[in-house]
């Protein structure tokens, strides 16, 4: 079996916001209670889906002590730290290390777009910094750079970088990266199956927030030899995967009123520039959720 430093089920946690727009610590730690009964190992904080975007780096630093309080040592933390700043990521990864956070989650600079030295450059700051294990966050689609082969591999030396989430899709560069050294996670629900048959250590998912239980009995399954009942497991819960990620707005937004939708929050309020599902687009993720055998 694949070594899996950070576990093995894991979801980007939504950070849920109160009526004043500040964040609410008591649903936050509902919902991270909530997955870690439902299948998972292993969480994520102020990630993409954590709209880390919008948080400040104090809020980053209680959402990651509320989680690790409510969770404790039942699940692995991993604190996203990634900025198009390099300076701000490494004060992020030293508060990570001084909450104490299991490893940090560092993305591709955004925006800014730093060619390949740079990406480097920025890697080797923030790494150093945090006296943590970290994954890399390789996802193009957000960030307008990929990490380049020739990065990967002279990362591939540093003790600290053990990891890479890959939201690039191409299956067969997967497969080298892993051949690396690296633990390779699936950056994309729609792939996890796949990934899995690629070698991957495990997720760091979007849906997980409500078919953990099904990601963990799929990734039992193929690992216990039985690719048919996980190909089974994964078409299930398709549907719910189609309702929270098929659209370029959703992720955040969806994940938050699927979590309403099952009870676990009493509202799916985010900050601009997100913006709620209006009422026809949550019709679409209830069906998507029935569907899936989430909802009754």
């Amino acid at each position: 079996m694949t070594s899996a430093p950070f576990g093995t089920v894991l979801t980007a946690m939504v950070t849920p916001f109160g009526e004043d727009g500040s964040v609410d610590f008591d649903a936050l730690q509902r919902v991270a209670r909530h997955l870690v009964d439902h299948g998972h190992d292993g969480l994520v904080v102020s990630g993409t889906t954590g709209e880390s975007a919008t948080t400040t780096k104090e809020e980053d630093g209680e959402v990651l002590a509320a989680v690790k309080d409510a969770v404790g040592d039942r699940a692995k933390l991993v604190a996203g730290v990634g900025t198009n700043d390099t300076s701000t990521s490494i004060w992020l990864a030293q508060q990570a290390t001084k909450v104490g956070a299991d490893g940090v989650l560092l993305v591709t600079p955004y925006y800014n777009k730093p060619g390949p030295r740079g990406i480097l450059h920025h890697f080797r700051q923030v790494a150093d910094a945090g006296d943590l294990p970290v994954m890399l966050y390789d996802v193009p689609g957000r960030t307008g750079s990929q990490i380049a082969m020739e990065t990967y591999e002279e990362v591939a030396g540093w003790e600290q970088v053990v990891a890479v989430k890959d939201a690039v899709g191409d299956m067969a560069r997967g497969v080298r990266i892993r051949d690396l050294g690296y633990a390779v996670y699936s950056g994309d629900d729609v792939l996890n199956l796949a990934w899995l048959a690629h070698g991957a250590a495990g997720f760091v998912s979007v849906a997980g927030h409500v078919v953990g239980d099904q990601l963990r009995a799929m990734y039992d399954a193929f690992h216990h030899g039985d690719p048919m009942a996980a190909l089974d497991i994964f078409t299930g819960m398709l549907p719910a995967i189609d309702a929270i990620m098929g659209r370029p707005s959703y992720g955040a937004t969806a994940a938050k009123a699927a979590l309403e939708l099952i009870g676990v929050l009493d509202n799916r309020r985010v900050r601009s520039p997100l913006v709620e599902l209006d009422d026809s687009e949550l019709d679409d993720l209830r069906a998507g959720l029935e569907a899936a055998g989430v909802l009754g």
